[in-house]
């Protein structure tokens, strides 16, 4: 429903036309009597004339729907005058993800439309990790006294969104594995590609895994055997309570970054045969259970891209306490599944989480992208805060991946030692 206000734009001629029209009776000019009535008109007439009421199409075109992350891509959005009247002044502010930035041009754009005619305005954004779509634009009607104004949201009539993904070819996984097969080594042998162990040959045993040049050498029949492959199942936990909506000037929040993990690691986990689910911590506890195949990915990423809880704007009123949230995630939890919590860790409440979920017989590990900056004593006692958490973490046998956003998360996991290949 559009918002229709007067401006009162016109208040201040008003004064100046009274003004006007009494030295006019004094010194007896009728020109400036003439003058006032003019402007007694334009100042009364926004409160004796109705609002304008436009009826607009929005379109917005991208150059380039999955750009990487740091590439520019160009937004050109179209607005078109529908209705039947002429709209003399026409303001649009585009809607633009809060987590990315313009490098060229502007998001708004001013004109006046006639019926049927349309204007484009063009500008250039840097794209960032993650999926973001796009708001309704915000437009602003005045009529042609400028003494009316309404402003209402207009939507593309198709979403427009883009998606700066990367792959991302392992998994902060631990040991905690099902029967399945999958990807994550095991500490025993069976079905698998790295060799394990050799034994000595047993009946039934197939005559391929025979190491025959041992036979020939010795006259021993043994029997070679790789290290068992297994699946996991996994609940990927992203913190998006409103401590976590922090980040550097002019760069995405870390609830923007922890989304943008999780969704890839989604599809590596799901492509490795494992069983995956999603959770978070924030407005609620959104839960996905755990599980395989296409149309489970296409919940997945659904959930993620289109939850309250992961939205790109903190909460602004108060969210369950985080010992109610997680009792319902253990609740929900499967025996056998580990978590992966993406948290920038900027509070001591959700290490405490975490620590009571691993002794709880759920491996967890965390990702963690690192938000922090160190431009004055503020910024570096955060860092040192975050630092000693990761420590803490750490010290109690549970897995941190520190991760600084400006490198691609895959490149980060290859880095780090003991990162499971799941």
């Amino acid at each position: 429903m559009p918002d229709a206000y007067l401006t009162d734009r016109w208040r201040g001629i008003l004064v100046v036309t009274l003004g006007t029209g009494g030295f006019g009776l004094l010194a007896r000019r009728p020109s400036l009597l003439l003058v006032a009535a003019l402007g007694v008109v334009f100042a009364a007439y926004p409160r004796v004339s109705s609002p304008p009421e436009p009826s607009l199409r929005l379109e917005r075109r991208v150059s380039d729907d999955s750009p990487t992350h740091g590439e520019p891509f160009e937004v050109t959005t179209t607005v078109r005058n529908v209705g039947d009247a002429w709209i003399p002044d026409l303001r649009t502010v585009d809607g633009l993800p809060p987590a990315l930035s313009v490098v060229e041009g502007t998001p708004r754009h001013g004109t006046a439309l006639r019926p049927g005619e349309a204007a484009s305005f063009s500008y250039v954004v840097e794209a960032r990790r993650g999926q973001h779509r796009f708001d309704p634009a915000t437009v602003v009607a005045r009529d042609v006294t400028g003494g009316h104004e309404v402003e209402l949201e207009i939507d593309a009539e198709t979403e427009t969104a883009v998606d700066c993904a990367s792959s991302v070819p392992r998994a902060p996984l631990r040991a905690q594995t099902t029967a399945d097969t999958g990807r994550i080594a095991a500490d025993h042998g069976g079905t698998g590609t790295e060799f394990y162990q050799t034994r000595a040959y047993r009946r039934g045993d197939a005559i391929g895994r025979v190491d025959w040049n041992r036979y020939a050498q010795t006259g021993d029949l043994t029997t070679v055997e790789f290290r068992a492959e297994r699946a996991a199942t996994v609940v990927l936990v992203v913190d998006a309570r409103p401590a976590a909506y922090r980040g550097s000037k002019d760069e995405p929040h870390a609830v923007a970054y922890s989304v943008a993990a999780a969704r890839e690691l989604v599809d590596t986990m799901l492509a490795n045969r494992n069983r995956v689910g999603v959770a978070g911590f924030g407005r609620d506890v959104p839960w996905l259970s755990p599980g395989t195949g296409r149309d489970h990915r296409v919940r997945a990423q659904d959930l993620l891209s289109r939850h309250a809880t992961f939205q790109s704007r903190p909460p602004t009123g108060s969210v369950p306490d985080i010992d109610e949230q997680a009792a319902q995630l253990r609740a929900r939890l499967p025996d056998d599944a580990q978590v992966i919590v993406f948290s920038p860790l900027l509070d001591d409440d959700l290490p405490e989480t975490i620590r009571l979920l691993d002794s709880r017989g759920h491996a967890v590990s965390v990702t963690s992208p690192d938000v922090t900056g160190s431009d004055g004593p503020g910024e570096t006692l955060v860092a040192i805060e975050r630092d000693d958490r990761l420590r803490r973490l750490r010290a109690a046998g549970i897995p941190v991946v520190d991760w600084s956003p400006e490198r691609s998360l895959a490149a980060t996991l290859l880095d780090t030692p003991g990162v499971l290949d799941g």
